[in-house]
Protein backbone atom coordinates (compact mmCIF):
# COMPACT_ATOMS: atom_id res chain seq x y z
CA UNK A 1 0.00 0.00 0.00
CA UNK A 2 1.15 3.16 -0.85
CA UNK A 3 1.75 6.23 2.01
CA UNK A 4 0.36 9.96 1.59
CA UNK A 5 2.79 11.86 -0.76
CA UNK A 6 4.68 14.28 0.89
CA UNK A 7 4.20 17.45 -0.35
CA UNK A 8 6.09 20.90 -0.86
CA UNK A 9 5.16 23.90 -1.84
CA UNK A 10 6.77 25.62 -4.63
CA UNK A 11 8.19 24.84 -7.55
CA UNK A 12 11.54 22.43 -8.77
CA UNK A 13 13.35 23.79 -12.30
CA UNK A 14 14.01 21.36 -14.34
CA UNK A 15 14.62 22.07 -17.96
CA UNK A 16 13.42 19.04 -19.47
CA UNK A 17 10.24 18.52 -16.82
CA UNK A 18 7.25 19.64 -17.80
CA UNK A 19 4.15 20.34 -14.82
CA UNK A 20 0.57 21.47 -15.25
CA UNK A 21 -2.25 22.20 -12.58
CA UNK A 22 -6.03 20.57 -13.28
CA UNK A 23 -8.34 22.80 -11.91
CA UNK A 24 -11.48 21.92 -10.12
CA UNK A 25 -14.71 21.89 -11.68
CA UNK A 26 -15.91 25.78 -11.84
CA UNK A 27 -19.44 24.33 -11.20
CA UNK A 28 -18.22 22.81 -8.04
CA UNK A 29 -20.74 20.92 -6.63
CA UNK A 30 -21.78 20.45 -3.08
CA UNK A 31 -20.32 18.12 -0.79
CA UNK A 32 -23.05 15.49 1.06
CA UNK A 33 -23.45 13.74 4.29
CA UNK A 34 -25.39 10.72 5.07
CA UNK A 35 -28.25 12.41 6.39
CA UNK A 36 -28.74 14.32 2.87
CA UNK A 37 -28.73 11.18 0.81
CA UNK A 38 -31.86 9.38 -0.73
CA UNK A 39 -32.99 7.40 2.40
CA UNK A 40 -32.41 4.06 0.40
CA UNK A 41 -28.73 5.08 -0.19
CA UNK A 42 -28.95 6.05 3.54
CA UNK A 43 -29.83 2.60 4.64
CA UNK A 44 -27.53 1.20 1.93
CA UNK A 45 -24.43 3.22 4.04
CA UNK A 46 -26.03 1.76 7.05
CA UNK A 47 -25.74 -1.72 6.25
CA UNK A 48 -22.13 -1.33 5.61
CA UNK A 49 -21.70 0.14 9.21
CA UNK A 50 -20.86 3.88 7.88
CA UNK A 51 -22.74 6.35 10.03
CA UNK A 52 -20.76 9.36 8.54
CA UNK A 53 -19.36 9.51 4.62
CA UNK A 54 -15.15 9.37 3.98
CA UNK A 55 -14.03 12.17 2.65
CA UNK A 56 -13.79 10.77 -0.99
CA UNK A 57 -17.47 10.02 -0.82
CA UNK A 58 -18.33 13.64 0.23
CA UNK A 59 -17.10 15.21 -2.71
CA UNK A 60 -17.70 12.34 -5.50
CA UNK A 61 -20.99 10.68 -4.92
CA UNK A 62 -22.66 14.27 -6.07
CA UNK A 63 -20.67 13.93 -8.98
CA UNK A 64 -21.70 10.39 -9.76
CA UNK A 65 -25.39 10.96 -9.17
CA UNK A 66 -25.22 13.78 -11.49
CA UNK A 67 -23.94 11.62 -14.10
CA UNK A 68 -20.72 13.83 -14.60
CA UNK A 69 -17.24 12.38 -15.69
CA UNK A 70 -14.60 13.00 -13.29
CA UNK A 71 -11.25 11.46 -12.37
CA UNK A 72 -10.78 11.16 -8.44
CA UNK A 73 -7.66 10.73 -6.92
CA UNK A 74 -8.26 8.30 -4.03
CA UNK A 75 -5.68 5.79 -2.59
CA UNK A 76 -6.53 2.31 -1.33
CA UNK A 77 -8.42 2.22 2.01
CA UNK A 78 -9.94 5.86 1.50
CA UNK A 79 -13.57 4.64 0.96
CA UNK A 80 -13.35 5.00 -2.51
CA UNK A 81 -15.31 1.61 -3.65
CA UNK A 82 -18.35 3.35 -1.69
CA UNK A 83 -17.87 6.38 -3.77
CA UNK A 84 -18.95 4.48 -7.09
CA UNK A 85 -21.33 2.07 -5.56
CA UNK A 86 -23.72 3.81 -3.54
CA UNK A 87 -24.53 6.23 -6.35
CA UNK A 88 -25.31 2.99 -8.38
CA UNK A 89 -28.33 2.60 -6.07
CA UNK A 90 -30.09 5.50 -7.76
CA UNK A 91 -28.33 5.53 -11.38
CA UNK A 92 -29.44 2.24 -11.56
CA UNK A 93 -33.10 0.00 -13.03
CA UNK A 94 -33.40 -3.45 -10.83
CA UNK A 95 -36.37 -4.27 -13.50
CA UNK A 96 -33.56 -4.04 -16.49
CA UNK A 97 -31.73 -7.71 -16.33
CA UNK A 98 -28.59 -6.88 -17.88
CA UNK A 99 -25.19 -5.23 -17.44
CA UNK A 100 -25.53 -1.30 -16.20
CA UNK A 101 -22.39 -0.86 -14.40
CA UNK A 102 -19.08 -2.08 -15.53
CA UNK A 103 -16.03 -1.69 -12.93
CA UNK A 104 -12.69 -2.46 -14.10
CA UNK A 105 -9.82 -3.55 -11.54
CA UNK A 106 -6.44 -4.23 -11.81
CA UNK A 107 -6.49 -7.30 -9.82
CA UNK A 108 -8.53 -10.24 -9.02
CA UNK A 109 -8.38 -9.82 -5.02
CA UNK A 110 -9.44 -5.85 -5.97
CA UNK A 111 -12.61 -7.57 -8.20
CA UNK A 112 -13.58 -9.69 -4.74
CA UNK A 113 -13.28 -7.07 -2.66
CA UNK A 114 -15.33 -4.75 -4.72
CA UNK A 115 -18.19 -7.68 -5.37
CA UNK A 116 -18.22 -8.14 -1.73
CA UNK A 117 -18.55 -5.02 -0.80
CA UNK A 118 -21.51 -4.30 -3.33
CA UNK A 119 -23.05 -6.65 -2.18
CA UNK A 120 -23.57 -5.68 0.77
CA UNK A 121 -24.44 -2.03 -0.49
CA UNK A 122 -27.47 -3.33 -2.79
CA UNK A 123 -29.16 -5.49 0.14
CA UNK A 124 -32.55 -6.37 -0.80
CA UNK A 125 -32.84 -3.74 -3.63
CA UNK A 126 -32.70 -5.88 -6.45
CA UNK A 127 -29.02 -5.16 -7.96
CA UNK A 128 -27.07 -8.28 -8.39
CA UNK A 129 -23.43 -8.33 -9.00
CA UNK A 130 -21.00 -10.67 -10.03
CA UNK A 131 -16.98 -10.41 -10.19
CA UNK A 132 -15.12 -11.93 -13.29
CA UNK A 133 -11.69 -12.65 -13.60
CA UNK A 134 -9.00 -14.73 -14.69
CA UNK A 135 -7.25 -17.54 -12.93
CA UNK A 136 -10.93 -19.47 -12.31
CA UNK A 137 -13.15 -21.57 -14.27
CA UNK A 138 -16.13 -19.59 -16.99
CA UNK A 139 -19.26 -21.92 -15.21
CA UNK A 140 -20.16 -20.00 -12.25
CA UNK A 141 -19.31 -16.32 -14.13
CA UNK A 142 -21.35 -17.14 -17.20
CA UNK A 143 -24.38 -18.64 -15.14
CA UNK A 144 -24.45 -14.92 -13.29
CA UNK A 145 -24.22 -13.16 -15.98
CA UNK A 146 -26.70 -14.75 -17.80
CA UNK A 147 -29.29 -14.32 -14.79
CA UNK A 148 -28.69 -10.63 -15.53
CA UNK A 149 -26.29 -9.25 -13.58
CA UNK A 150 -26.59 -5.24 -13.06
CA UNK A 151 -22.97 -4.69 -11.97
CA UNK A 152 -19.81 -6.19 -13.37
CA UNK A 153 -16.74 -6.12 -11.93
CA UNK A 154 -13.71 -8.01 -13.24
CA UNK A 155 -10.49 -7.80 -14.93
CA UNK A 156 -9.75 -5.94 -17.87
CA UNK A 157 -8.57 -9.17 -19.39
CA UNK A 158 -11.25 -11.54 -18.20
CA UNK A 159 -13.76 -9.23 -19.16
CA UNK A 160 -13.04 -9.26 -22.76
CA UNK A 161 -13.00 -12.99 -23.04
CA UNK A 162 -16.05 -12.50 -22.05
CA UNK A 163 -17.39 -9.80 -24.52
CA UNK A 164 -15.56 -11.79 -27.13
CA UNK A 165 -17.78 -15.16 -26.03
CA UNK A 166 -21.22 -13.02 -26.00
CA UNK A 167 -21.71 -14.30 -22.66
CA UNK A 168 -21.52 -10.29 -21.80
CA UNK A 169 -22.73 -7.35 -23.23
CA UNK A 170 -22.58 -3.73 -22.99
CA UNK A 171 -25.63 -2.28 -24.63
CA UNK A 172 -27.18 -0.96 -21.51
CA UNK A 173 -24.41 0.33 -19.69
CA UNK A 174 -24.75 3.25 -18.28
CA UNK A 175 -21.94 3.84 -15.75
CA UNK A 176 -18.37 2.59 -16.44
CA UNK A 177 -15.99 2.69 -13.54
CA UNK A 178 -12.36 2.66 -13.61
CA UNK A 179 -10.19 1.75 -10.23
CA UNK A 180 -6.80 1.86 -9.51
CA UNK A 181 -5.92 3.18 -13.20
CA UNK A 182 -2.45 3.99 -12.40
CA UNK A 183 -2.27 0.38 -11.25
CA UNK A 184 -3.94 -1.07 -13.92
CA UNK A 185 -1.32 0.63 -16.55
CA UNK A 186 1.83 -0.81 -14.43
CA UNK A 187 0.53 -4.04 -14.47
CA UNK A 188 0.12 -3.94 -18.42
CA UNK A 189 -3.56 -4.30 -19.05
CA UNK A 190 -3.65 -1.04 -21.02
CA UNK A 191 -4.67 -3.28 -24.60
CA UNK A 192 -6.91 -5.17 -22.64
CA UNK A 193 -8.56 -1.45 -21.82
CA UNK A 194 -8.68 -0.48 -25.63
CA UNK A 195 -9.98 -3.73 -26.46
CA UNK A 196 -13.12 -3.01 -23.97
CA UNK A 197 -13.31 0.15 -25.47
CA UNK A 198 -14.76 -1.40 -29.04
CA UNK A 199 -17.62 -2.90 -26.88
CA UNK A 200 -19.12 0.26 -25.18
CA UNK A 201 -22.36 1.34 -26.47
CA UNK A 202 -22.41 4.10 -29.36
CA UNK A 203 -23.67 6.73 -26.69
CA UNK A 204 -22.55 8.60 -23.80
CA UNK A 205 -21.35 6.28 -20.49
CA UNK A 206 -21.13 8.09 -17.95
CA UNK A 207 -17.34 7.59 -16.73
CA UNK A 208 -15.25 7.91 -13.64
CA UNK A 209 -11.75 7.10 -13.02
CA UNK A 210 -9.65 6.39 -9.38
CA UNK A 211 -6.39 6.63 -9.44
CA UNK A 212 -3.72 6.89 -6.96
CA UNK A 213 -1.52 9.22 -8.58
CA UNK A 214 -2.09 11.59 -12.19
CA UNK A 215 1.32 10.43 -14.38
CA UNK A 216 0.75 11.17 -17.62
CA UNK A 217 -0.17 8.45 -18.84
CA UNK A 218 -3.10 7.93 -16.99
CA UNK A 219 -4.29 11.12 -17.77
CA UNK A 220 -4.19 10.36 -21.68
CA UNK A 221 -6.07 6.97 -20.63
CA UNK A 222 -8.91 9.24 -18.98
CA UNK A 223 -8.67 11.26 -22.27
CA UNK A 224 -9.31 8.10 -24.22
CA UNK A 225 -12.18 6.91 -22.63
CA UNK A 226 -13.65 9.77 -19.97
CA UNK A 227 -15.42 12.93 -22.02
CA UNK A 228 -14.44 16.10 -20.86
CA UNK A 229 -13.13 14.89 -17.43
CA UNK A 230 -13.17 17.01 -14.18
CA UNK A 231 -11.04 16.82 -11.44
CA UNK A 232 -12.16 16.19 -8.24
CA UNK A 233 -9.63 16.03 -5.35
CA UNK A 234 -9.76 15.36 -1.94
CA UNK A 235 -7.01 18.77 -1.04
CA UNK A 236 -7.93 22.07 -1.89
CA UNK A 237 -7.53 24.36 -4.93
CA UNK A 238 -5.80 21.92 -7.49
CA UNK A 239 -4.44 18.42 -8.65
CA UNK A 240 -0.94 18.78 -9.59
CA UNK A 241 -0.12 16.52 -12.31
CA UNK A 242 3.51 16.41 -13.04
CA UNK A 243 5.45 15.10 -16.06
CA UNK A 244 7.69 13.50 -13.10
CA UNK A 245 6.58 11.24 -10.87
CA UNK A 246 9.31 11.46 -7.60
CA UNK A 247 8.59 8.16 -5.96
CA UNK A 248 11.31 6.57 -3.07
CA UNK A 249 11.67 3.14 -1.52
CA UNK A 250 13.44 2.55 2.01
CA UNK A 251 15.31 -0.56 1.61
CA UNK A 252 17.53 -2.69 4.29
CA UNK A 253 21.17 -2.01 4.25
CA UNK A 254 21.71 -5.24 2.98
CA UNK A 255 20.39 -6.85 -0.19
CA UNK A 256 19.73 -4.09 -1.80
CA UNK A 257 19.86 -5.42 -4.95
CA UNK A 258 17.17 -7.81 -4.29
CA UNK A 259 14.72 -4.58 -3.07
CA UNK A 260 15.52 -3.57 -6.57
CA UNK A 261 14.30 -6.85 -8.32
CA UNK A 262 11.02 -6.67 -6.05
CA UNK A 263 10.71 -3.32 -7.22
CA UNK A 264 11.33 -3.79 -10.69
CA UNK A 265 8.67 -6.46 -10.82
CA UNK A 266 5.75 -4.44 -9.39
CA UNK A 267 6.48 -1.28 -11.59
CA UNK A 268 7.26 -2.87 -14.45
CA UNK A 269 9.35 -0.11 -15.99
CA UNK A 270 9.35 0.08 -19.77
CA UNK A 271 13.00 1.39 -20.13
CA UNK A 272 15.36 2.66 -17.58
CA UNK A 273 18.57 3.91 -16.89
CA UNK A 274 19.69 2.79 -13.52
CA UNK A 275 22.26 4.66 -11.46
CA UNK A 276 24.88 3.62 -9.23
CA UNK A 277 27.72 5.66 -7.69
CA UNK A 278 30.65 3.34 -8.24
CA UNK A 279 31.56 1.22 -11.33
CA UNK A 280 32.11 -1.80 -9.22
CA UNK A 281 28.38 -1.27 -8.19
CA UNK A 282 27.45 -0.62 -11.94
CA UNK A 283 28.79 -4.47 -12.68
CA UNK A 284 27.25 -5.75 -9.93
CA UNK A 285 23.98 -4.79 -10.29
CA UNK A 286 24.34 -5.19 -13.94
CA UNK A 287 25.09 -8.90 -13.41
CA UNK A 288 22.47 -9.53 -11.15
CA UNK A 289 19.92 -8.33 -13.26
CA UNK A 290 20.85 -10.26 -16.09
CA UNK A 291 21.06 -13.22 -13.89
CA UNK A 292 17.65 -12.81 -13.18
CA UNK A 293 16.28 -12.48 -16.96
CA UNK A 294 16.31 -9.10 -17.55
CA UNK A 295 17.62 -7.48 -20.47
CA UNK A 296 20.18 -5.33 -18.73
CA UNK A 297 23.37 -3.92 -19.94
CA UNK A 298 26.64 -1.87 -18.13
CA UNK A 299 28.47 1.36 -19.53
CA UNK A 300 31.52 2.15 -17.54
CA UNK A 301 35.17 3.21 -17.96
CA UNK A 302 36.47 -0.28 -17.77
CA UNK A 303 34.36 -1.47 -20.71
CA UNK A 304 36.38 -1.57 -24.29
CA UNK A 305 35.96 0.91 -27.09
CA UNK A 306 33.48 -2.17 -29.05
CA UNK A 307 31.96 -2.85 -26.24
CA UNK A 308 31.07 0.79 -25.24
CA UNK A 309 30.40 1.22 -28.84
CA UNK A 310 27.88 -2.21 -28.71
CA UNK A 311 25.72 -1.11 -25.71
CA UNK A 312 25.51 2.71 -27.26
CA UNK A 313 24.09 1.56 -30.63
CA UNK A 314 21.47 -0.55 -28.39
CA UNK A 315 20.55 2.96 -26.54
CA UNK A 316 20.20 4.77 -29.25
CA UNK A 317 18.23 2.14 -30.83
CA UNK A 318 15.95 1.68 -28.03
CA UNK A 319 16.61 -2.15 -27.99
CA UNK A 320 17.92 -2.53 -24.38
CA UNK A 321 15.87 -1.96 -21.53
CA UNK A 322 17.81 -1.60 -18.66
CA UNK A 323 20.97 0.48 -18.64
CA UNK A 324 23.05 0.55 -15.91
CA UNK A 325 25.71 3.24 -15.53
CA UNK A 326 27.64 5.85 -13.36
CA UNK A 327 27.11 9.87 -13.90
CA UNK A 328 30.15 10.02 -15.42
CA UNK A 329 29.62 7.42 -18.00
CA UNK A 330 25.98 8.39 -19.05
CA UNK A 331 26.68 11.94 -18.97
CA UNK A 332 26.24 13.28 -22.83
CA UNK A 333 23.44 10.07 -23.31
CA UNK A 334 20.67 11.61 -25.32
CA UNK A 335 17.62 8.70 -24.49
CA UNK A 336 14.56 10.59 -25.53
CA UNK A 337 11.73 7.62 -24.76
CA UNK A 338 13.14 6.51 -21.12
CA UNK A 339 10.39 5.78 -19.06
CA UNK A 340 12.01 5.61 -15.48
CA UNK A 341 15.19 6.88 -13.76
CA UNK A 342 15.91 4.32 -10.81
CA UNK A 343 18.70 5.48 -8.48
CA UNK A 344 20.08 2.72 -6.97
CA UNK A 345 21.67 4.58 -4.12
CA UNK A 346 21.30 8.47 -3.56
CA UNK A 347 23.88 10.42 -5.52
CA UNK A 348 26.95 12.04 -3.63
CA UNK A 349 25.88 15.43 -4.64
CA UNK A 350 22.72 16.87 -4.20
CA UNK A 351 22.56 19.06 -7.77
CA UNK A 352 23.52 15.33 -9.51
CA UNK A 353 19.71 13.99 -8.17
CA UNK A 354 18.27 16.77 -10.59
CA UNK A 355 20.44 15.58 -13.27
CA UNK A 356 19.39 12.14 -13.23
CA UNK A 357 16.03 12.72 -13.02
CA UNK A 358 15.89 15.05 -15.56
CA UNK A 359 16.39 12.17 -18.00
CA UNK A 360 13.08 10.65 -17.82
CA UNK A 361 9.91 13.15 -18.79
CA UNK A 362 11.58 14.52 -21.72
CA UNK A 363 9.68 16.10 -24.22
CA UNK A 364 6.37 15.76 -22.85
CA UNK A 365 6.61 12.00 -21.98
CA UNK A 366 5.60 10.58 -18.65
CA UNK A 367 8.22 10.03 -16.53
CA UNK A 368 9.24 8.23 -13.16
CA UNK A 369 11.97 8.59 -10.74
CA UNK A 370 12.56 6.17 -8.02
CA UNK A 371 15.84 6.49 -5.74
CA UNK A 372 16.75 3.31 -3.33
CA UNK A 373 17.39 5.09 0.30
CA UNK A 374 18.57 3.38 3.41
CA UNK A 375 18.46 4.72 6.76
CA UNK A 376 21.73 5.08 6.47
CA UNK A 377 21.46 7.44 3.05
CA UNK A 378 18.28 9.03 3.38
CA UNK A 379 19.80 12.51 4.57
CA UNK A 380 21.11 12.92 0.88
CA UNK A 381 17.35 12.60 -0.34
CA UNK A 382 15.52 14.95 1.99
CA UNK A 383 18.56 17.78 1.44
CA UNK A 384 17.47 17.65 -2.56
CA UNK A 385 13.08 17.27 -1.80
CA UNK A 386 14.18 19.89 0.87
CA UNK A 387 16.44 22.18 -1.97
CA UNK A 388 14.64 21.69 -4.69
CA UNK A 389 10.66 21.61 -3.49
CA UNK A 390 10.09 17.89 -4.68
CA UNK A 391 6.93 16.40 -4.60
CA UNK A 392 7.81 13.22 -3.93
CA UNK A 393 5.94 9.79 -2.60
CA UNK A 394 7.44 7.11 -0.18
CA UNK A 395 6.14 3.46 -1.15
CA UNK A 396 6.31 0.66 0.82
CA UNK A 397 9.02 -2.09 -0.31
CA UNK A 398 6.69 -4.76 -1.54
CA UNK A 399 7.47 -8.32 -0.07
CA UNK A 400 7.53 -11.45 -1.83
CA UNK A 401 4.11 -12.44 -1.28
CA UNK A 402 3.16 -9.08 -2.87
CA UNK A 403 5.67 -9.95 -5.93
CA UNK A 404 4.05 -13.36 -6.45
CA UNK A 405 0.60 -12.03 -6.39
CA UNK A 406 1.32 -9.14 -8.93
CA UNK A 407 3.49 -11.76 -11.22
CA UNK A 408 0.75 -14.64 -11.25
CA UNK A 409 -2.03 -11.60 -12.04
CA UNK A 410 0.19 -10.53 -15.41
CA UNK A 411 1.17 -14.03 -16.51
CA UNK A 412 -2.67 -15.18 -15.90
CA UNK A 413 -3.24 -12.15 -17.91
CA UNK A 414 -0.51 -12.59 -20.48
CA UNK A 415 -1.41 -16.44 -20.97
CA UNK A 416 -5.35 -15.54 -20.92
CA UNK A 417 -4.74 -13.07 -24.17
CA UNK A 418 -2.73 -15.34 -26.22
CA UNK A 419 -5.05 -17.79 -25.77
CA UNK A 420 -8.35 -15.63 -27.17
CA UNK A 421 -5.28 -14.84 -30.14
CA UNK A 422 -5.49 -19.06 -31.26
CA UNK A 423 -7.51 -20.25 -34.20
CA UNK A 424 -9.39 -23.22 -34.30
CA UNK A 425 -6.25 -25.17 -35.95
CA UNK A 426 -4.24 -24.28 -33.22
CA UNK A 427 -6.95 -25.17 -30.33
CA UNK A 428 -7.63 -28.17 -32.05
CA UNK A 429 -3.57 -28.72 -32.03
CA UNK A 430 -3.53 -28.25 -28.16
CA UNK A 431 -5.71 -31.18 -27.62
CA UNK A 432 -3.03 -33.40 -27.89
CA UNK A 433 -1.70 -32.40 -24.67
CA UNK A 434 -4.80 -32.38 -22.33
CA UNK A 435 -4.14 -36.18 -20.95
CA UNK A 436 -0.29 -34.86 -20.38
CA UNK A 437 -1.33 -31.21 -18.49
CA UNK A 438 -4.37 -33.40 -16.35
CA UNK A 439 -0.93 -36.42 -15.42
CA UNK A 440 1.25 -32.83 -14.51
CA UNK A 441 -1.41 -31.08 -12.61
CA UNK A 442 -2.00 -34.88 -10.26
CA UNK A 443 1.22 -35.34 -9.33
CA UNK A 444 3.22 -33.00 -6.63
CA UNK A 445 6.73 -34.22 -8.07
CA UNK A 446 6.27 -32.90 -11.82
CA UNK A 447 5.25 -29.10 -10.07
CA UNK A 448 9.20 -28.04 -11.33
CA UNK A 449 7.96 -29.07 -14.85
CA UNK A 450 5.04 -26.78 -14.82
CA UNK A 451 6.61 -23.70 -12.64
CA UNK A 452 9.57 -24.07 -15.39
CA UNK A 453 7.18 -23.26 -18.60
CA UNK A 454 5.55 -20.04 -16.63
CA UNK A 455 8.49 -18.86 -16.11
CA UNK A 456 10.46 -19.12 -19.06
CA UNK A 457 7.15 -18.16 -20.71
CA UNK A 458 6.88 -14.70 -18.52
CA UNK A 459 10.71 -14.10 -19.05
CA UNK A 460 10.31 -14.52 -22.72
CA UNK A 461 6.91 -11.72 -23.10
CA UNK A 462 8.33 -9.68 -20.59
CA UNK A 463 11.90 -9.62 -20.36
CA UNK A 464 13.02 -10.34 -23.21
CA UNK A 465 15.49 -8.06 -25.53
CA UNK A 466 13.54 -6.04 -27.59
CA UNK A 467 13.61 -6.75 -31.27
CA UNK A 468 15.40 -3.48 -33.26
CA UNK A 469 12.67 -2.15 -36.00
CA UNK A 470 12.32 -3.90 -39.01
CA UNK A 471 13.54 -1.36 -42.24
CA UNK A 472 10.25 -0.74 -44.09
CA UNK A 473 10.99 -2.10 -47.66
CA UNK A 474 10.33 -1.61 -51.19
CA UNK A 475 7.75 -3.41 -52.65
CA UNK A 476 9.78 -5.83 -55.25
CA UNK A 477 7.75 -5.32 -58.52
CA UNK A 478 6.31 -9.24 -60.05
CA UNK A 479 9.17 -10.65 -61.97
CA UNK A 480 9.10 -14.16 -64.57
CA UNK A 481 10.28 -17.28 -62.76
CA UNK A 482 13.64 -17.57 -63.88
CA UNK A 483 14.80 -21.39 -65.09
CA UNK A 484 15.61 -23.49 -62.13
CA UNK A 485 14.62 -21.30 -59.12
CA UNK A 486 13.13 -23.03 -56.03
CA UNK A 487 9.38 -21.50 -55.12
CA UNK A 488 7.85 -21.64 -51.97
CA UNK A 489 11.12 -23.31 -50.14
CA UNK A 490 11.82 -20.90 -47.59
CA UNK A 491 10.40 -20.84 -44.16
CA UNK A 492 9.36 -17.94 -42.68
CA UNK A 493 9.43 -16.58 -39.27
CA UNK A 494 6.19 -15.60 -37.48
CA UNK A 495 6.53 -12.75 -34.92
Amino acid sequence: MQKPATEFKGEYHLNDTLSAEAAEPADDLPTVTVDQLPPHIAAAAGRAGWTKLMPVQVRTIPYLLDGRDVMIQARTGSGKTGAFLLPMLERLDPSQATCQALILVPTRELAHQVWHEANILCGDSGLRTVAVYGGVGYGPQIDALKKGAHIVVGTPGRVLDHLLKRTLTLGNLKMLIFDEADRMLSMGFYEDMRDVQRYLPNRPVNACMFSATFPPQVMRTAQQFLHEPEFVTLSSGHVHVAETEHIFYLVPDMGRERSLVRIIEVENPESAIIFCNTKVNVHFVTVVLQRFGYDADELSADLSQADRERVLNRVREGTLRFLVATDVAARGLDIPELSHVIQYEPPEDVENYIHRAGRTGRAGAAGVAITLVSRVDKGVLERAVKQYKLPIVERALPGEEEVEAVVAERLTALLEARLRDRDKLQAERSQRFVPLARSLLENEDELPIITMLLDDYYQQVLHAPIAPPEPVQPKPQPQAPKEGRRRGGGRSRRR
